[in-house]
C-alpha cells in the first residue's frame, strides 16, 4: 500500500482504515526485523521531536525514546510543570510554538480532546502516546503480538478481561476492523462509550466480527484463541474508587483454571503493568502462554513504525 499517513496525526484507531492500521503492523514488523539483525535504520536522522509526557510512564516513554534513537531522531523530554501551560498559557499558544521549534510531538495525556487540539494547531503530526480514550502505540503492538504468535487475523477470537477504557476502546475498533471476534467480560454495570460502540459496531458489520459484552467469564473464555488480561483500575483514580473496582473485577482475574477454559494453545497478553495477584495471577504471567514481553518489546518496534508512517 502506498503510505496514506505521512505528514497526518495518529491519535486513534477510529480515525484509520483498515489498510492504514495494517500497513503500520508490517512496517513495525520490519523494524523488528531489522532490530533483531542489527541493521541500521536511522530513517529520520536529523529530526527533533517533542516527548510531552503529563501522565508517568514506564514502557511508553522508554520505547519512544529508544525507538526514535534508532530512528536519529533526538527526542526532548518534556513534563508538564516545567512549561507555561501549567501557569495559564492557552494550549494553542504552546502547540503553535512547537509546531516553529520542532518535527512532531508525541504526547501522553489525559483526556482525548488534549491531543486533538495540539493536532489542531499544529501543521506538523501529533502522536498520541496514551489518552482516556485511545492507545494506539499499544494497538499496533498487540497486533504485531497476534500476527507473530497466531499468523492471521480472521476467525481468532479474543477475550478481553478488564476495565472499559484506552486499551480496550482501541482493542474493539482494531478486533472489529479486521475481523477479530471479541468477548469482553465485565461487571453489567458497566457500559462502554457510546460513540466507540457506535464505531465498533459500524466495522463490525463490515468485517464480519462479533463484539459482545458479557458478565459471564467462562463464555467469553470459551473457545478464546487469546486472552487478554487488563488492570481493573486506572492511574490517578481515588481510593475507594480503586477498591470497589477490585472487588467489582475479581471474578474476572486471570488465573490458569481460566486459561484452561480457553483454547487449549490460547496466548496470555497483556499491556501492563500487570498487578499480580489483582487482575492476573503471578502463575499466568509466568506460564508458557504468556507472550506479555514480547508484546512489551513490540511496543518501541510499534512506535518506529508509527513514526516512519507519518514523518519519513
Amino acid at each position: 500500500m502506498r503510505n496514506k499517513l505521512r505528514g497526518k496525526d495518529y491519535l486513534a484507531f477510529k480515525d484509520m482504515q483498515r489498510e492504514e492500521i495494517e500497513f503500520v503492523v508490517d512496517l513495525s514488523l520490519e523494524f523488528k526485523r531489522k532490530w533483531v539483525a542489527r541493521e541500521p535504520h536511522e530513517y529520520l536522522k536529523g529530526q527533533v521531536w517533542a516527548a510531552l509526557f503529563e501522565k508517568n510512564s514506564t514502557r511508553t516513554r522508554n520505547a519512544f525514546q529508544r525507538a526514535a534513537a534508532d530512528l536519529g531522531i533526538t527526542a526532548v523530554y518534556l513534563r508538564p510543570d516545567e512549561l507555561q501551560s501549567g501557569r495559564g498559557e492557552p494550549l494553542k499558544d504552546t502547540a503553535r510554538m512547537f509546531d516553529r521549534y520542532y518535527d512532531g510531538l508525541f504526547i501522553r495525556t489525559f483526556g482525548h480532546e488534549i491531543v486533538e487540539q495540539y493536532a489542531q494547531w499544529m501543521d506538523t503530526p501529533v502522536i498520541n502516546g496514551l489518552t482516556t480514550m485511545a492507545h494506539p502505540t499499544q494497538g499496533i503492538a498487540d497486533l504485531m503480538t497476534i500476527k507473530e504468535k497466531k499468523r492471521d487475523y480472521p476467525g481468532l477470537k479474543l477475550c478481553y478481561a478488564g476495565n472499559l477504557y484506552n486499551v480496550c476502546y482501541t482493542t474493539m475498533i482494531a478486533c472489529a476492523t479486521l475481523g477479530i471476534d471479541m468477548s469482553i467480560a465485565c461487571p453489567a454495570s458497566l457500559h462502554p462509550d457510546a460513540n466507540i460502540l457506535e464505531e465498533t459496531r459500524k466495522r463490525a458489520a463490515v468485517s464480519g466480527a462479533n463484539i459482545v459484552f458479557t458478565d459471564d467469564f467462562d463464555a467469553a473464555l470459551k473457545d478464546a484463541d487469546i486472552v487478554y488480561g487488563m488492570s481493573h483500575y486506572s492511574m490517578g483514580q481515588a481510593p475507594d474508587e480503586i477498591e470497589a473496582l477490585k472487588k467489582a473485577f475479581q471474578p474476572y482475574q486471570v488465573t490458569m483454571e481460566a486459561m484452561r477454559k480457553a483454547k487449549s494453545d490460547a496466548i496470555f497478553m497483556h499491556c501492563l503493568p500487570a498487578y499480580r495477584g489483582i487482575d492476573v495471577t503471578d502463575e499466568v504471567m509466568e506460564c508458557e502462554q504468556s507472550v506479555v514481553w514480547d508484546q512489551g518489546e513490540n511496543r518501541m518496534h510499534s512506535i518506529k513504525g508509527i513514526l516512519a508512517a507519518v514523518a519519513l
